[in-house]
């Protein structure tokens, strides 16, 4: 054993290995190693599940907005009508502006809409719902409504009923070809006033769009139904649009905005969702940061173990010492000690993290199970499930850290082991 020996040679492998795999009462230290084992593949898992979790749940918030709201709602500033000193939201040429509002680049669809909020009731079943007044053509192109998970009955006979959400058909008890009525505050017009407007609708369609809140309040009803429901003849309440990249809605704005015409204002689904998602991200970061210094404590078992094997092997190092091997070669043997059970420990909480976001569905029923139901309640979460998403990004981050940590920490009983004075080491053997 010379001084050029290369580093990471064979025999600091032997060394490294034999002094892992050692029993107690030959000075190893395998209860520590197993703890630390142990302690990492727990932080790393904990680190991938919850990064896959938070991913999952970040994109499924986001397809249910995308895939049942419009990316872009154009609406009126509104004018005061002179006659009855209201002010006036409505488009009365949404065709025109619907026609400019197609060709700005990046738009996919426009569609004009009606919009209201009234009583759904069926037999002594009511519920408040928000009415959608769409065209056929327009409906078919919205995805979670269109082409949900789950649905029953068709959209073909749409201009002939209405489309609702299984939460409205579940707090109404209706299914396919049951009568909804839709109660209108603001009905007829007589010469004793306002009496409600009150019209039964069959239900042709049924949905399921992912989303709690869409699916508890969402109406679909035919646009030239709703005109005539709403008292909205030849206007429209707003224009919905829908972009072929959503994520840079933002770039377009002021195109739209030019567009939308001199009255025209836009309302983008960043800004009817940013604060959520901006609260999302301050917790992925404060959550990355708090189970990063979870793995930082399970690898400072590390350093407990290797001082304590340091503690141990003093009379080895001393021989070693005497017989040539260099301090980097010391320092290399307890270096291999610690970043060996950084590394398994990382890969088993790799597999651990992986294999937990791949079957979280059945997991959490099991879990769901045993606590007697009611972990996830899709009223206060706003979708049915956890999801999780596993990307290779979050993946490689727990890795990179969990490696960093662990050689780190490593370097510093190893470097005192290096140190060590041979002389010292065997005065007392």
């Amino acid at each position: 054993m010379t001084n050029s020996t290369a580093p990471f040679a064979r025999f600091e492998w032997m060394i490294a290995w034999r002094y892992l795999r050692a029993r107690r009462a030959e000075g190893g230290v395998s209860v520590m190693t197993w703890i630390s084992l142990i302690g990492i593949t727990l932080a790393v898992f904990a680190l991938i599940a919850t990064l896959a979790v938070r991913s999952g749940f970040r994109a499924e918030f986001v397809d249910t907005i995308l895939g049942a709201n419009a990316h872009v709602t154009v609406y009126n500033i509104g004018r005061v009508d002179p006659q009855t000193g209201q002010i006036d939201r409505t488009f009365a040429d949404y065709a025109d502006v619907a026609e400019t509002l197609r060709t700005v680049p990046g738009v996919t669809r426009v569609a004009p809409l009606v919009k209201g909020q009234v009583m759904a009731n069926a037999r002594d079943r009511n519920a408040g719902v928000e009415v959608f007044g769409i065209a056929l053509d327009d409906l078919k192109t919205i995805p979670r409504v269109a082409h949900p998970d789950d649905y029953a009955g068709t959209l073909d006979y749409f201009n002939d009923g209405i489309a609702i959400g299984s939460g409205v058909a579940r707090e109404l008890g209706v299914s396919i070809g049951d009568k909804v009525k839709l109660i209108s505050p603001n009905g007829v017009k007589t010469a004793f006033g306002t009496s409600p407007r009150v019209v039964a609708y069959e239900v042709v369609y049924v949905f399921t769009a992912g989303r709690y809140d869409i699916d508890r309040t969402r109406v679909y009803m035919p646009f030239a139904a709703a005109q005539s429901f709403f008292n909205r003849e030849g206007v429209a309440d707003e224009l919905e649009v829908m972009v072929a990249n959503p994520e840079k809605v933002d770039a377009m704005a002021l195109n739209l905005l030019q567009a939308s015409g001199e009255r025209g204002q836009i309302w983008t689904w960043r800004d009817a969702s940013g604060g959520f998602l901006r609260a999302l991200d301050i917790e992925d970061n404060v959550m990355f940061v708090i189970l990063s210094i979870l793995v930082l404590i399970a690898s400072m078992n590390i350093v407990s173990g290797l001082i304590m094997l340091v503690k141990n092997k003093g009379r080895d190092i001393g021989i070693l010492r005497t017989m040539g091997l260099t301090e980097g070669a010391v320092l290399r043997v307890f270096f291999i000690c610690g970043a060996f059970t950084g590394v398994i420990g990382t890969v088993f909480g790799v597999v651990l993290g992986c294999l937990f976001a791949i079957y979280i569905d059945p997991i959490f029923s099991f879990v769901n199970y045993v606590a007697g139901g009611g972990v996830w309640d899709p009223s206060v979460r706003g979708i049915y499930n956890l999801p999780a998403q596993l990307r290779l990004n979050d993946v490689l981050s727990a890795v990179v850290l969990s490696l960093s940590l662990s050689f780190v920490v490593t370097i510093f009983p190893a470097r005192r082991a290096a140190r060590m004075n041979p002389v010292e080491a065997l005065r007392y053997e």
